[in-house]
């Protein structure tokens, strides 16, 4: 039996840094849009460059086992030199491989991650084989097998599995962390209703959140200043429409300003763990893996669960590569040992 399944994808990270990048800011009434910009027909020089294996499935399946859990992950690659490499990154990972799925006639999920000066990231994703999982390539035996089953973003046509494997993991009482993905949300509030009822933690950013509730955030007014508030009044409402279940945990992140969940008695607001920022691509999976990991560690303390999350998190993108810099159960606790002032705050609703 394995503490835990994941199921997402694999991909080739190539990431790319240059510091002719800018960010370029745009507002309106109700919006505020931020975006990468190069020079337009110019040769741009790279400042710096690395590549490393990531997606979803394998970044969440690897920090479960760095966290001590005994770990399986469902994904799909083809049989090329981007598989090659994503098969040779599980060598020193203690992650169960059985269920991978390959196919020679499909290529290997590749993205090349464009970073800013900021550590943030654009992603220009090929989603390859990560799109194309089906029903009949997954080992239904080893989901029922499992005690949690962690859900990553599903792409394209993969996302048509979704349906199939909550319903059977909640026939067969393993728990479900739910990590929703824009293909999922896109599908609209109903259908994403259906798979919100069958999961104990879901797990989404901010935006994600706006996207699947359609709630939007308003931006300060001259008569109101919601920033001025722990939570935002629209993140509350957020919160509000994503728990369906009285037994849930929701999760909203919210980048550098930190991470909030409700439970339905109450709302916890954890800001972001210090330290330096080199990418946040991986910060995300981190983050949710973690914190799922944790509820059990911690006998569902929600706030400890937080930030432990958090720490792990600061720990990922303090360096290049969605798997880098992941810690230990030991090492997470021994950080928040040594920033006794670092804690997350418990509010009524």
């Amino acid at each position: 039996m394995f503490d835990v399944i994941t199921i997402g994808s694999a991909t080739m990270d190539v990431f790319v840094e240059c510091e002719d990048a800018n960010i370029v800011s745009v507002f309106s009434k109700n919006k505020k849009s931020e975006f990468m910009s190069y020079p337009y027909g110019a040769k741009v020089e790279i400042s710096d460059f690395a590549s490393n294996v990531g997606g979803g499935g394998v970044n969440t399946a690897v920090n479960f086992a760095n966290l001590g859990l005994n770990t399986s992950a469902i994904f799909k690659i083809g049989d090329d030199i981007y598989s090659d490499g994503v098969l040779d990154s599980f060598k020193d990972k203690n992650v169960d491989l059985s269920n991978k799925i390959q196919d020679a006639n499909d290529s290997t999920g590749f993205s090349i991650i464009l970073v800013s000066f900021q550590g943030d990231r654009t992603v220009l994703a090929h989603r390859g084989a990560n799109a194309h999982i089906k029903k009949t390539d997954i080992n239904f035996d080893a989901i029922k097998n499992s005690k949690l089953l962690y859900i990553a973003p599903l792409n394209g046509e993969s996302n048509k599995v979704l349906d199939d494997i909550v319903k059977f993991a909640d026939e067969n009482n393993v728990y479900i962390c739910f990590n929703a993905g824009t293909t999922s949300i896109k599908r609209g509030y109903n259908y994403l209703k259906n798979i919100l009822e069958t999961a104990q933690i879901v797990v989404m950013n901010k935006e994600e959140a706006s996207m699947a509730t359609q709630i939007q955030v308003r931006p300060d007014t001259r008569e109101i200043k919601y920033s001025e508030e722990l939570i935002h009044p629209d993140v509350k409402e957020m919160f509000k429409k994503l728990k369906v279940r009285d037994y849930q945990i929701i999760v909203i992140t919210d980048g550098g300003k930190g991470a909030y969940a409700f439970d339905g008695k109450h709302y916890y607001y954890c800001p972001v763990f210090e330290g330096p920022v080199v990418s946040t691509l991986g910060a995300g999976d981190a983050f949710a893996s973690t914190f799922c990991a944790a509820l059990d560690k911690t006998r569902l303390d929600i706030g400890k669960s937080l930030m432990m999350a958090s720490v792990n998190s600061a720990g990922v993108v303090s360096e290049f590569g969605a798997t880098q810099g992941l810690l230990t159960f030991e090492e997470i606790e021994e950080k928040l040992k040594q920033h006794p002032t670092y804690q997350y705050q418990k509010l009524n609703p």
